[in-house]
């Protein structure tokens, strides 16, 4: 391992592998020597020519060495020591080859190299006869448009010609010869040119012989053995055309019908090969070996041989088994390129190297892979009259899996040697091939051997990505590569099978037939990972075997071959077999069956993979931090798992018992077959248990794996990571081992309980996944006051609890069991009380252990139940740990059977104790559907609830709080019907303040009511809003009808007052039209005048008697006319206007269930009733209960910021006396909480807001409902107050005054001289600071309120407005001297110069709008406030202004007089311009309170409000 890799604390090792030996051929004696001048670098791979070769190191470098004649400087002719190649520098070379005279690299870009000999234009470069430096050679698909760069994973060179293979699979060819397979005469070809006879199809690896090429390529997958003949078109399947310099033999037949067939005819049948596609790349190769050869070539199916004579023959022989014998991995598998790892495939090709990155390749490979199993006739000796072609097959293509193996003919090698050579092997599992004598024929042919292994390095890269399984039967091989498998991680393709060069032992393990002189190459030399041959000379690769550790790895690959064979075998020979028979069973058994072939094929599969991927890794650096089992253990350890649960669910269903009898028979037939492959010795072992045994062989692979991962730790320093890395893993492995064989007992225990469990039951509870922890058979476990004659058996199941009696059982799910023993007090001896959602009973055990042994397995499987996923054990050292007891609280899934109210639904979500408890949903079978919280089983808390309604086939929905399984709280209901109420419920009615839109739409709804609701009626005070009619009521209610005091505005203006009864207007009443007519009196239905009366016209006249009739329809009248004009004095004047609102219901008897909500919420029964500390403690859980409900809904918290909550969560504290600062804290405290709609006052205020508007707004905004909405707000101020005070109990009642705690500032003058005088006199009052509730809570309040106010306010006083306005815009045209003038403003206040942006001027005649303009500008912010204190507070800083200016142009101190100041003063308001003067001064004298009126502010208001009424009489002057 280099340094780069951060190599393992054996240093020395990085030293040790990869060390090249070089020999002579012909030689007496063979001694390996290293070679000349090379020093300690790493070689991953290498290759010889006549007289040179090329070394590429793991760090990318390439180095030649021998005779390089193309060199430009004589000295560098014939090097004494191996030289670099600087033109590669900076380059990584992935793979190198070498042809007689002329070398070739190709890059992890795609790009390949050529130098040396380049007489035949065999490095494509023309006009030159040599190449001395690496020259890049431009390959370009004049195909594509534009043409794009051809990337290569793969070169060959031959003496005259180079083939190079491209990620799109393509060959391309240049040099000289027919060989090159071009439709050409003309040599030599110095440009690449494709490969057209090949084009479309796959070609897997190439190969160069001296003079002839090969090429291997991929064959479509087939499902069937294929007949000699196709079944449709019935030409030949195996066809050979002898071209006039060469032979195509062809498998792959290709129907005019279109099916494409890939299978060879071959004669032994039995199994099936594993081909699938594979990346081949490099040079001069190594073989893929494996053990046997495939009779198809299933992906070989189209050689392209130059100079060679074959005859045909469709026999092949196997080869010896070359990997037996060695500690080498059968070769990497192909890996699907289809997939997109092809590309990757295609890369790591290119890549002997330990690179990975392997993530940039245009094209994926569009080939298929092809999954078959391993050789059943792995005894049977090869034929031995074989013909040269398939000697050739052998030889050039042996393809094993996907394996080349090209003869390179660089002089004397002749095929009948080659041939020779594999026909005399003796072929046992494991036999080394050599030849039979031990004399020069038999040297040379190991020779031939190493040939045969080095002339074409198959690169195969493993993929375990993608992985489809086609079986193909037909082909005999022996252990034959794994083919691909699906659903493994992409990254074993780029990590785990790595492209390397392939390891070779060159040594027999056990066999005594080898050649003799090979053993010495062992002993001497180590681990020979590579050998390449030249014409004279041999080189090896080789590894050191330190402290065992390239050893171990061996080991590991040789088993996991093995153990591949075993799997193929059995897959082969018994699974498949067994599958394809007819009448295997009942439906679910074969389901169980194909599940474990499915699972074992998985299996089988990955370890194919695996050895593959180790044969990659032991041609690479050997990190052990790169093992696959390493880096991808949970790959391996959930296939184990997975397999060993499918294996253990078919034998808990009854295993092979099960199956019928043409499965037995065959079953039967093959028994010996069986024992073989089960390793049982025993011979009178029954069939049943040899088959169980045959599979669970699987699961002692997994020891093996942990003996050896220890093996390698201890090469390594204890404290290294590798070490521990090692260490856990094997400790991962050997408890997953150790876990499945306590599944096997499981199943097997669980098997023996159903063979004497009654059989109607076990139908029934019979499951593949269940298992039988213990039951009550032998009586140890009863029922408590169970009846003398009844049966009662307990069956613990890993996923239920089983009461059994008689034919009748009952299933308890684990899940929502709830076990505790009984203290001796509860006069249970030795009972357990057994808690499920809908029963309790108390079992009784005959003895304490009983008792504990049942607690304990109850407990256990409970806890195994809640946890899930018991098939998989925690890997990691140890299982996890157990808890003593299951949680009381805990997560399930629950179907209620008895329940009369939740019968048949379903429940998912938090128990307690066996009720559920916390957050959960619950189903009925009728599509009813309640999701949120749960409390001792029932609905409490938030939650959302929906009811089908089939009907309207829509569905009602309440989102809102519970209380014990009912509505209760506040809440939202959407009926079907499109009618929607959102407010207070109480058992499952509405109750309590609420408020119903009706109609199909929201936005348009016909009708709203607001207003209190008892038991899901209307009752007490609300407000009913008329769309359609255009009518709004506002009153009491009883039962859904209008009945008592009650007010009805109109859209046309109509105003009623008085009593109503059951919808009706009856009993006394006020109506007013727009006009003012009015009539008082008796009333009989709506609108409609019956009884004693008076009607009083606009003008004053009016009529007393008795009156009748529809208003607006005509009136009958019997009475007395009165004109009251005629009266000299007023006195007599019906007063009527005054009596307005006397019938309608008093403002503090409105929206008392706002309010009664708001004390509730506090913990109070009834205003002021209650605890303080438990009102807070109430607000304080209000606020979290709140902020956890909606977490999920943003926009509620956005409006009340998260900040502003959790200082809520305060309470300010009060200590000492009262003063202002804490007054201020209190203030504070209530804009912040009236801010939020989750604290209760601020839900209190959201309201109030809601139900104003709803009263006021539309055809609300009526000037009669003035004084109403004045006295609704003074109302509100009153009721929060008391609310306020009672949370606050140190604030004082209203008017009382709080003490400065600093002295005011010195006393501002005066502005009014008569003011002075008259506070001189009188005592002066304590200063301090007055509490009122307007001065607390209107600036909360009002800013919310003063729209709807504000219009009522602009209605009423509509037409004194207009005169004022009128008369405002007349004064405005003159200049600002004619109006002081004409106002009678003294010459002395006159403003002279006035300073504009910093500018002295004159005022002139002409001058407009510049006088006291800052007052003016002053003033005209009274529109933009809301409270009257801060209106008052613009009056009084416009009286400063006014002051300020005076005093600037009089240069001296003076005092105002009221006849001084008032024309001034009356000069800004005209400038000001306010349209709504009128308002704003009716609005400041309804709402400011009463202790300003004697003050300051209160005089100066009184002015404004003078100047309002004199500017209206202006017109008159």
């Amino acid at each position: 391992m280099d340094s780069k890799k951060g190599s393992s604390p054996k240093a020395e090792g990085s030293k040790e592998r990869g060390l090249v030996h070089v020999w002579q051929a012909g030689s007496c004696s063979v001694t390996p020597e290293r070679l000349p001048g090379w020093g300690e670098r790493t070689v991953l791979q290498a290759a010889l020519g006549v007289k040179h070769g090329v070394l590429l190191t793991e760090d990318g470098a390439v180095y030649s060495f021998g005779a390089l004649p193309w060199r430009s400087a004589p000295a560098e002719a014939c090097p004494s020591s191996p030289v670099l190649e600087h033109a590669l520098a900076g380059q990584c070379v992935v793979a190198v080859a070498a042809g007689s005279f002329h070398s070739g690299a190709v890059t992890e870009g795609g790009v390949a190299y050529m130098w040396g000999e380049n007489s035949a234009g065999q490095c494509a470069v023309a006009n030159q006869p040599r190449v001395p430096e690496p020259s890049a050679v431009s390959i370009a698909d004049s195909e594509t448009s534009p043409s794009l760069a051809v990337r290569i994973v793969q070169l060959a060179c031959g003496e005259e010609h180079t083939l190079a293979l491209s990620i799109s699979r393509e060959i391309w060819a240049w040099g000289t010869g027919c060989q090159l397979g071009l439709m050409t005469t003309t040599f030599p070809v110095t440009k690449p040119q494709k490969v057209e006879h090949l084009a479309g199809r796959v070609v897997l690896q190439v190969a160069c012989g001296a003079f002839h090429s090969l090429a291997l390529v991929q064959c479509p997958p087939s499902q069937k053995p294929v007949p000699e003949r196709c079944n449709q078109c019935s030409q030949l399947l195996i066809t050979m055309t002898d071209k006039e310099d060469h032979v195509i033999i062809s498998d792959s037949h290709c129907c005019p019908l279109g099916v494409t067939l890939a299978e060879s005819q071959a004669e032994n049948q039995a199994s099936t090969a594993i081909s699938p596609s594979t990346e081949t790349r490099d040079s001069l190769g190594e073989v893929f070996e494996s053990t046997g050869v495939q009779h198809d070539l299933a992906v070989a199916n189209k050689l392209n041989v130059g100079h060679v004579h074959t005859t045909s023959g469709n026999a092949i022989p196997s080869p010896p088994d070359i990997i037996g014998t060695t500690e080498t991995s059968a070769g990497s598998i192909p890996s699907d390129p289809a997939a997109p790892a092809g590309s990757e495939l295609a890369q790591k090709l290119s890549d002997p190297s330990t690179r990975e990155n392997s993530e940039n390749h245009e094209k994926p490979v569009p080939s298929q892979p092809l999954v078959e199993e391993a050789v059943p006739n792995l005894h049977s000796p090869p034929t031995t009259s074989t013909s040269a072609l398939n000697s050739l097959v052998v030889s050039c293509a042996s393809a094993v899996g996907v394996r080349v193996a090209a003869t390179y003919e660089a002089g004397a090698l002749s095929l009948k040697k080659v041939m020779n050579f594999y026909s005399t092997a003796p072929c046992e599992p494991g036999a080394q091939a050599g030849g039979s004598s031990i004399g020069p024929e038999g040297l040379k042919d190991s020779r031939e051997e190493q040939v045969k292994q080095e002339s074409m390095q198959g690169k195969k890269s493993s993929s375990l990505v993608d992985i489809r399984e086609e079986e193909s039967e037909g082909g005999s091989r022996r252990l034959s590569l794994p083919g691909l498998l699906s659903q493994v991680s992409p990254r074993l393709l780029r990590k785990a099978a790595r492209v390397k060069t392939r390891t070779v032992v060159l040594t027999p393990t056990y066999s005594g037939e080898a050649d003799a002189l090979l053993p010495s190459l062992r002993t001497e030399l180590g681990y020979i990972s590579r050998v390449a041959a030249g014409k004279d000379s041999y080189l090896a690769l080789v590894d050191k075997n330190i402290m065992g550790y390239i050893a171990s790895l061996h080991e590991l690959a040789a088993t996991e071959r093995r153990f591949y064979s075993k799997l193929s075998d059995i897959k082969s020979q018994i699974l498949r077999p067994l599958l394809s028979l007819e009448n295997l069973g009942t439906a679910s058994t074969v389901q169980l069956l194909q599940e474990v072939a499915s699972r074992f094929s998985k299996l089988c599969y990955l370890i194919g993979q695996h050895g593959a991927s180790l044969s990659s890794f032991l041609q690479g650096v050997k990190e052990a931090r790169s093992l696959v089992i390493l880096k991808h253990a949970s790959l391996f350890l959930d296939s184990y798992t997975e397999y060993c649960t499918s294996i253990t669910h078919f034998l808990v269903m009854g295993g092979f018992q099960l199956l019928a009898k043409p499965a037995i028979d065959f079953l039967n037939k093959n028994q010996e077959l069986l024992q073989d492959l089960s390793e049982v010795t025993d011979e009178n072992m029954q069939l049943i248990e040899i088959l169980n045994t045959l599979f669970f062989l699987p699961t002692r692979r997994l020891h093996n794996y942990a003996e050896v991962l220890l093996k390698l730790a201890t090469c390594f320093e204890v404290t290294s990571p590798e070490y521990q890395k090692l260490q856990d893993s094997s400790s991962c492995y050997e408890s997953l081992a150790l876990h499945l064989g306590r599944k096997r007992k499981e199943a097997e225990y669980t098997l023996g309980f159903w063979k004497t469990f009654p059989g109607k039951m076990t139908d029934s509870l019979r499951k593949p996944e269940r298992r039988l922890l213990c039951e009550s058979s032998n009586r140890a476990l009863s029922l408590q006051h169970a009846g003398r004659f009844s049966v009662n058996w307990f069956i613990l199941f890993n996923d239920a609890l089983v009461h059994a009696q008689f034919s009748t059982h009952h299933v308890f799910p684990l899940a929502t069991i709830w076990a505790e023993p009984l203290s001796e007090e509860a006069g249970a001896v030795n009972g357990l009380k057994i808690t499920t959602p809908e029963e309790q009973f108390t079992l009784i055990s005959s003895t304490p252990q009983e008792k504990t042994k049942w607690l304990r397995a109850l407990s256990q499987a409970v806890d195994q139940a809640l946890r899930g996923a018991s098939e998989h054990p925690p890997y990691g050292g140890g299982s996890s740990v157990q808890r003593q007891e299951p949680p009381i609280s805990r997560s399930a899934k629950y179907t209620f059977y008895k329940d009369p109210r939740l019968k048949d639904a379903t429940y998912d979500g938090r128990w307690f104790s066996g009720k559920p408890h916390g957050r959960g949903v619950l189903k009925w079978p009728d599509g009813k559907m309640y999701s949120g919280m749960f409390r001792n089983g029932l609905e409490d808390g938030y939650g959302e609830y929906r009811i089908p309604n089939k009907a309207l086939s829509k569905e009602d929905h309440y989102v809102g709080h519970w209380k014990e399984g009912k509505m209760c709280g506040q809440g939202v209901y959407s009926y079907a019907s499109g009618e929607v109420f959102e407010g207070c419920f109480q058992d499952n009615m509405r109750h309590g303040h609420g408020l119903l839109r009706s109609g199909k739409l929201t936005s348009s709804s016909p009708s709203m009511f607001i207003g209190q609701w008892v038991m899901d009626k209307k009752s007490g005070y609300g407000v009913f809003d008329d769309i359609t009619r255009g009518e709004k009521y506002m009153g009491m209610w009883q039962d859904d009808a209008c009945q008592g005091n009650g007010v009805v505005v109109t859209q046309f203006g109509l105003y009623y007052e008085g009593n109503f009864h059951l919808n009706k207007m009856m009993g006394n009443g006020v109506l007013l039209s727009e006009d003012d007519t009015i009539y008082e009196g008796e009333f009989s239905d709506d609108w409609t005048l019956s009884g004693k009366g008076t009607l009083t016209m606009p003008n004053g006249d009016y009529i007393e008697g008795y009156f009748s009739g529809e208003w607006g329809s005509g009136i009958k009248i019997t009475g007395t006319y009165f004109k009251p004009s005629l009266y000299e004095s007023d006195k007599d004047k019906p007063k009527v206007f005054r009596k307005l609102g006397n019938l309608a219901v008093p403002a503090d008897e409105k929206w008392k269930a706002v309010f009664d909500e708001c004390w509730r919420q506090l913990g109070c029964e009834s205003p002021g009733q209650g605890e303080v500390w438990k009102a807070w403690d109430n607000i304080a859980v209000a606020l979290t209960a709140n902020r956890r409900q909606h977490r999920d809904s943003p926009e509620i918290l956005s409006r009340s910021q998260t900040q502003t909550l959790e200082s809520l969560e305060f309470i300010p504290q009060h200590v000492g006396a009262f003063s202002v600062e804490k007054y201020d804290d209190i203030k504070k405290y209530l804009i912040k909480a009236c801010d939020t709609p989750l604290h209760p006052l601020g839900r209190l205020v959201e309201t109030l807001v809601a139900v104003y508007r709803m009263t006021y707004v539309g055809v609300g905004a009526n000037r009669r409902l003035l004084q109403e909405a004045v006295k609704e707000i003074k109302s509100y101020l009153k009721r929060i107050f008391q609310l306020v005070r009672f949370l606050f109990p140190e604030l004082p009642e209203e008017g009382s005054t709080i003490p400065l705690s600093a002295p005011l500032p010195t006393e501002r003058k005066s502005f009014c001289t008569g003011k002075s005088d008259s506070r001189s006199e009188s005592p002066e009052p304590e200063p301090g600071y007055v509490v009122t509730s307007s001065g607390l809570l209107l600036p909360v309040l009002l800013p919310r309120l003063y729209p709807p106010l504000f219009m009522l306010y602009a209605l009423e006083n509509d037409r004194e407005e207009d005169i004022y306005w009128e008369c405002v815009l007349r004064l405005n045209k003159q200049p600002d001297i004619a109006l002081l003038g004409f106002l009678g403003v003294q010459r002395k206040f006159w403003p002279v110069t006035l300073s504009i942006l910093g500018e002295t001027k004159k005022v002139l005649p002409t001058t407009k709008d510049a006088c006291f303009a800052s007052a003016v500008e002053c003033l005209q912010q009274i529109s933009t406030t809301f409270t009257p204190s801060d209106k008052l507070k613009v009056i009084q800083q416009t009286f400063e202004e006014i002051s300020q200016g005076v005093l600037a142009s009089l240069q001296e101190d003076f005092l105002w007089s009221m006849d001084d100041l008032f024309p001034v003063f009356l000069y800004v308001v005209l400038r000001a311009r306010i349209r709504n003067l009128g308002s704003e001064v009716h609005l400041i004298e309804d709402l400011m309170d009463p202790y300003l009126q004697h003050g300051e502010q209160g005089i100066m208001f009184t002015t404004l409000k003078a100047c309002y009424y004199q500017i209206q009489r202006e017109k008159l002057n």
